[in-house]
């Protein structure tokens, strides 16, 4: 059992996540609004200041209105509790020496790094980087038979957040990072998806000595 400061931190990295899923699922739903009228956007981002405009100005019939009116107005303040959660966890791990060392990985940003601290939680109580993607679900399930051995799809056991922060943070990494290279060298041979689970891997290798150790040494300039 976690200690009552983990459990708090883990009860704030939840509840934000929980907002975030809110705040993702009313922007499909806008995005939906939009392609029912049959109307094209022409940059990425439907929320920014370009988008803004494109939905102030959308003569929509009055039920659609209401509806898109109404999601809006249910983002903008899930945007509101969101930024006071990141203020309440950038708090609690203001001095957290594993937080700063987490953030000196390439592709792990303060939210990633909280999500990663407050569920893995005490580092000491693995002895191995290897135990860390285990107990995460980022190893391939492993089948043997006489002497055959195969491997088939990761495990998924352990945390979701954990799982899905290490995925998260090696997806647009470039290819001049070391796990990005790794990521690139290992889609090239097996596709995409399996470049992007190796490279998670591989990270969350790098976050265990980070939190260990509070630094990768791997990641280090040479001398």
């Amino acid at each position: 059992i976690s200690p009552p400061a983990t459990r708090d931190l883990r009860e704030l990295v939840r509840h934000r996540a929980k907002l975030v899923m809110m705040r993702s699922s009313l922007k499909a739903q806008v995005h939906a609004v939009v392609a029912k009228r049959g109307i094209a956007v022409p940059f990425s981002d439907l929320f920014g200041v370009k988008g803004t405009k494109l939905l102030d100005r959308l003569e929509l019939p009055e039920t659609l209105a209401a509806r898109l009116a109404s999601q809006r107005r249910l983002i903008q303040t899930l945007e509101v509790e969101i930024s006071q959660f990141d203020r309440l966890i950038s708090d609690r791990l203001r001095q957290d020496p594993s937080y700063a060392a987490l953030r000196t990985i390439p592709g792990i940003g303060p939210v990633l790094a909280a999500v990663l601290i407050a569920e893995i939680g005490d580092i000491t109580r693995l002895t191995r980087a290897e135990q860390l993607t285990s107990w995460a679900g980022l190893t391939p399930r492993h089948h043997e038979s006489d002497t055959k051995v195969h491997r088939g799809r990761i495990t998924k056991q352990g945390s979701p957040l954990v799982r899905w922060a290490a995925v998260e943070s090696v997806q647009l990494l470039p290819a001049s990072s070391r796990v990005g290279r790794y990521r690139d060298q290992v889609a090239d041979r097996r596709g995409r998806n399996i470049g992007v689970i190796a490279a998670a891997r591989k990270q969350l290798e790098f976050v265990f000595y980070a939190m260990r150790d509070g630094r990768v040494r791997a990641l280090a300039p040479a001398a």
